[in-house]
């Protein structure tokens, strides 16, 4: 993936509604940076929020088995949620598979890309 391919999931990422603020900001500061001295700056702390911020598949089955997030997401959805983690770890899935951790795996597989 190319640096502009990579800047468009970053615009999509930022999109996401639920994609937390702390990755939002990370990814709009990276943007900013680009073509100047501090991207390179930049790029690692978008990448150690990406690492800190994607949701593994067994914490996401687990949040989803749990009273808070049962409390979270509903119990139909928070059930829902739970056998769809199943499936997609059974599958080979490391991380969750919404929006934005999808992004964010596509991501972090580029991280050559993100500091060159």
């Amino acid at each position: 993936m190319n640096k502009e391919e990579l800047m468009k999931k970053t615009k999509d990422l930022i999109a996401v509604p639920y994609c937390c603020s702390e990755l939002k900001t990370a990814a709009q500061n990276w943007l900013d940076a680009v073509g100047t001295e501090k991207e390179t700056e930049e790029a690692k702390k978008y990448i150690a929020e990406m690492e800190a911020d994607i949701v593994a598949i067994d914490d996401l089955i687990q949040l989803t088995e749990s009273e808070k997030g049962i409390q979270y997401f509903g119990a139909e959805k928070a059930k829902a949620m739970a056998e769809h983690g199943k499936e997609i770890k059974a599958a080979g899935a490391k991380y969750c598979d919404c929006a934005a951790c999808s992004l964010v795996e596509e991501l972090l597989n580029n991280k050559e890309t993100l500091l060159s």
